[in-house]
């Protein structure tokens, strides 16, 4: 007898409530319909505004990547300044000031929760922008050197000499030393020549210098070559040939087989001998030497 009433006052409340949602949105409807037609015109002219942005951006000469972060940041600003106006124009209670103070509260949360992201987000960024280096560069950092194929905003991607692909944290490039080695056309590379004791040394100098001048691949119009004598070694008096040749890890090893090559070809046209280690026994008594059977 008693289920009865209360399935009334229950189905009562409900519609009372319901009714005043029924209220509440017709109340609020000239609001949602302005908020609508707020996004829309939003629309219309954030997508103008991007469009102009990338024009710009791509006649300055902006690298691609940094295009799109661009882009993307001003879009994400732009979009939350349309949705604190419209949540406002809906909901005439909620200021801006706590709705930012609602967001920023999130956002901490939300920091915390992605930091790792974040900070290669935020790094990439900065790598785009500072631009220390870029695509087709070769670089060394730490255990990674390779060619860059690719920067995100997220990682850089490595292909390395010998083909494999190594995908590193922007953050690990932004804090950590890293040498380019293609950041000039021309890179300075050098090897070792010995000569033996009993040779003239500024004779060795000259041949050696003739020698390397003469490679292709020495860019001895621009720079000099350099020979010095750098150490008395073990077995040689050790000279120390510098020269100037292309930046790539290629040019280099090739540039350097030839060089060693055409040294190696002058020093014994001229007679100069490259000397091989030698080692000298001594003994503090008289060896035996057994007598073989005739």
């Amino acid at each position: 007898m008693d289920t009865i009433p209360a399935q009334s006052e229950m189905v009562a409340i409900l519609s009372e409530r319901l009714g005043k949602l029924t209220e509440g949105a017709i109340a609020a409807g000239p609001r949602i319909v302005l908020a609508l037609a707020l996004i829309l015109v939003a629309w219309l002219v954030i997508s103008g505004v991007l469009w102009l942005l990338r024009i710009s951006l791509r006649r300055a000469g902006t690298r691609q990547n940094l295009v799109g972060v661009l882009t993307m940041v001003m879009r994400a600003a732009l979009w939350l300044g349309v949705g604190l106006m419209a949540l406002t124009i809906v909901f005439p209670s909620v200021t801006p000031a706590k709705a930012l103070a609602t967001l920023g509260l999130g956002s901490v949360a939300i920091g915390f929760a992605f930091k790792d992201t974040f900070e290669n987000f935020l790094a990439g960024i900065l790598i785009l922008l500072r631009e220390p280096f870029e695509i087709g560069d070769h670089i060394a950092t730490d255990s990674v050197e390779g060619q860059i194929e690719e920067i995100t905003v997220r990682d850089t991607r490595i292909r390395k000499t010998d083909g494999q692909l190594i995908v590193v944290p922007n953050s690990h490039l932004f804090s950590s030393p890293v040498t380019v080695r293609t950041s000039q056309q021309l890179r300075r590379t050098e090897v070792i020549v010995g000569i033996a004791y009993g040779e003239d040394v500024d004779a060795a100098r000259k041949v050696i210098e003739d020698a390397v001048q003469k490679v292709d691949s020495v860019r001895d119009d621009i720079r000099d070559v350099q020979v010095f004598a750098k150490a008395f070694g073990a077995s040689s008096v050790d000279f120390e040939v510098a020269w100037w040749t292309g930046s790539r890890p290629i040019d280099i090893r090739a540039s350097r087989d030839q060089v060693v090559a055409a040294v190696k070809a002058a020093l014994d046209a001229a007679g100069i001998e490259i000397p091989f280690p030698y080692q000298t026994l001594t003994f503090k008594e008289p060896l035996r030497i057994a007598a073989t059977a005739g």
